[in-house]
């Protein structure tokens, strides 16, 4: 990446402490880290040592890979999440063709996701995870398996489990299934839910 520089009048204090902090929490080498945001680990270290200013496309990539914003980066204190999510289509996700847009604000306690179950696919992926997990069903009919008990959802069905529980989510109608999942587990952020060969609903 080229380098834009903040200047010398727009310098943030404890700038590049707090990017050497978050690399070595998030686990990463100077190397890794650098390489990730296509970077020389030489020109990162100068930013964690406050040597050069990064430019924003620079602050947006370490933030990516760090898995922070640039706001925390800049050392800004975080304000009160906007309650209001705005709704939108749900565009097909890599995992197997489920879909998934956020319903909810990030870093509360609990995370509520728009999920779309195209028919036919992961019938046979078993779920087990920490947390409590309500699904209500918006469109389509859900086959759901708690354990050995095999439960079908229509329209505006819901259900409230452990999701200790082993479980298995299927589409049971043709053109699949929109549903609203909420989950107590504030350690999975929705795109994690997306990898793998199977979402880890």
């Amino acid at each position: 990446m080229t380098d834009s520089p903040l200047g010398e009048d727009q310098e943030v204090a404890g700038l590049g402490a707090r990017l050497r902090e978050r690399r070595v929490s998030s686990r990463l080498t100077l190397e890794v880290a650098a390489a990730r945001v296509g970077l020389s680990p030489a020109y990162l270290s100068r930013l964690e040592t406050g040597r050069r200013q990064p430019s924003l496309p620079v602050l947006l990539g370490l933030a990516r890979a760090y898995g922070t914003s640039v706001a925390e980066l800049l050392g800004e204190q975080p304000g009160e999440p906007d309650p209001v999510i705005r709704g939108g289509a749900i565009e097909p996700g890599r995992a197997g063709g489920w879909g998934y847009r956020r319903a909810g604000a990030p870093g509360r306690a609990m995370q509520a996701l728009r999920v779309h179950v195209p028919p036919s696919t992961q019938d046979a992926v078993v779920r087990v995870h920490p947390g409590e997990e309500w699904l209500y069903v918006t469109r389509g009919r859900m086959k759901l398996t708690l354990g050995d008990r095999v439960h079908l959802l229509d329209e505006g069905d819901s259900a409230h489990f452990d999701s200790m529980t082993p479980h298995v989510i299927a589409a049971d109608s043709a053109s699949g299934l929109d549903l609203v999942f909420v989950h107590t587990l504030l350690q999975s952020p929705g795109g994690d839910l997306c990898l793998g060969d199977a979402p880890r609903l």
